[in-house]
């Protein structure tokens, strides 16, 4: 076991073992005080964060562009049924199997400074909840769900295959939406968190769908088979064009549910439910990123379709031009936050799918390195903004009663040009945020609903029947 593996096993170990103690105090019914439930958090945090550090400066100072952990087999089936030990000790065997299932982490240039990022955010956050949170009901259990999203990050961002990345996305929506639920002796949070839960559901079956294409094609879902032995962003897809756009396109439905892109966004207002502190990690600057993360990790899928380019690039720039529209008549800060928030996240998406074409057309791979800074300076500012919220409005307060009125606002010269008659559709059209919801719920909802409906009245009349008949057998042969 060399150095790489141990610290490895840190990063990942530390949210683990963070999430088991914490877990188990609040099982048992003895959860742990105030001071030690943060002070974990900050030990976990700040452990995690040097030994990602320390592989950062190995990677850099050994020359290693990838650097891959894997926690052997746990699921390996053959077309005989099953395998040896010793056939299961050789990797040649399980990696030519008819189906295998392993825990694998990739340290690269794009994971390392997204887990980075990930510990810094995460421990400030940390830090700001044990303040704010002081003396709430649901103390233990904030920090409970906190640990839990921490550990799902890590495993998403380091995963090797799409297995591990399914555990970690889906360990992401979970904490998140019963932090929006957090106070949920209200009707309005518990409502809300249902609706996200059910989106990422939703949207969630495009990355279980892909992963049983991935096998399907390829008999495995590790990155390194689909993506090309080279390291990342210079790696080179696999698969052909058409089986490309298919995988591409089942995975691009989750990327848009994660990161709240249309037809999903009308679930990002509603996330600001919960805490301030969670609010500002997941839909500020982590969670809504993970979606753009996962299109940076299939960058080469992107890369061999240009329709798929194309329309990663109109997704992005119409969800950009839809939050941008409709964050501007906002009447509370989390929303308008959010929705500047969703803007960038639009726009880093777009980047993606343009960087991604004209980096494999231009031999230039290293344009998607502008996504990934543009993703770890986005994160770091607008969690600043979520936590500098409250006393934002404090400190407007005060300068309005200074010059002894309100601030006049100042609309933007295009909008005065436009007739009054557009202007106040327009206004409609926002304040409603593109009446998605209601779109989703007439199109989609309603006639989804309907079919179960009738399925259910169908299966209750096939039981009746079968019950009938069975009635009649017995009573005959009395």
């Amino acid at each position: 076991m060399n150095w790489f593996t141990i610290l490895g096993l840190i990063v990942v170990g530390c949210p683990t073992l963070l999430v088991v103690v914490l877990g188990v105090a609040s099982i048992i019914d003895r959860p742990l005080s105030e001071r030690w439930s943060s002070r974990l958090v900050q030990i976990a945090m700040v452990a995690g964060l040097l030994a990602s550090v320390a592989i950062l400066v190995m990677m850099l100072n050994d020359d290693d562009r990838r650097v891959p952990i894997e926690l052997g087999h746990w699921v390996v089936l053959s077309e005989h049924g099953h395998m040896t030990a010793k056939q299961l000790a050789n990797s040649d065997h399980a990696h030519h199997a008819l189906f295998h299932f392993s825990f694998k982490f990739e340290f690269d240039r794009l994971s390392v400074p997204f887990v980075i990022l990930t510990f810094i955010l995460c421990g400030t956050i940390g830090a700001f909840a044990e303040k704010y949170m002081h003396r709430e009901a649901g103390y233990n259990r904030f920090f409970m769900l906190y640990s839990i999203f921490v550990l799902g990050m890590v495993l998403t961002s380091l995963a090797g295959t799409i297995e591990t990345l399914f555990t970690g996305w889906e360990l992401v929506g979970l904490s998140s939406t019963l932090l929006v639920a957090f106070y949920h002796e209200r009707q309005n949070p518990c409502r809300n968190g249902l609706r996200i839960w059910i989106v990422y559901r939703l949207s969630d079956c495009g990355l279980l769908m892909a992963a049983l294409l991935l096998h399907h094609l390829s008999g495995e879902g590790d990155f390194d088979s689909l993506m090309g032995a080279g390291a990342w962003p210079e790696g080179v897809a696999s698969l052909p064009p058409a089986q490309a756009f298919t995988v591409g396109l089942l995975l691009l439905i989750a990327v848009a549910g994660k990161s709240a892109l249309i037809p999903f966004s009308g679930w990002l207002p509603r996330a600001m439910e919960g805490p301030t502190p969670s609010s500002a990690v997941f839909y500020g600057a982590l969670s809504v990123h993970l979606g753009a993360y996962l299109l940076l990790r299939i960058s080469p899928l992107l890369a061999l379709s240009p329709a798929l380019s194309a329309l990663v690039v109109i997704l992005g720039l119409s969800s950009a031009l839809f939050a941008a529209f409709t964050g501007r008549v906002q009447t509370d800060i989390k929303s308008a936050l959010s929705f500047a928030s969703l803007t960038q996240v639009g726009f880093i998406v777009a980047e993606i799918g343009l960087f991604a074409w004209l980096g494999h057309r231009w031999n230039m791979p290293k344009l998607l390195y502008i996504p990934l800074v543009h993703i770890l300076g986005h994160g770091c500012v607008r969690t600043l903004q979520f936590v500098r919220a409250p006393s934002l409005l404090h400190d407007y307060g005060i300068l309005e009663n200074a010059i002894g009125g309100r601030m006049a606002f100042v609309p933007p010269r295009w909008s005065s040009a436009l007739p009054q008659r557009w202007r106040t559709r327009m206004y409609r059209l926002a304040l409603h945020r593109g009446n998605l919801d209601a779109i989703l719920q007439k199109y989609i909802v309603d006639p989804l609903v309907a079919s179960l409906k009738w399925l259910d009245g169908f299966d209750q009349w096939v039981v009746k029947r079968v019950n009938g008949k069975s009635d009649e057998s017995v009573s005959d042969d009395s």
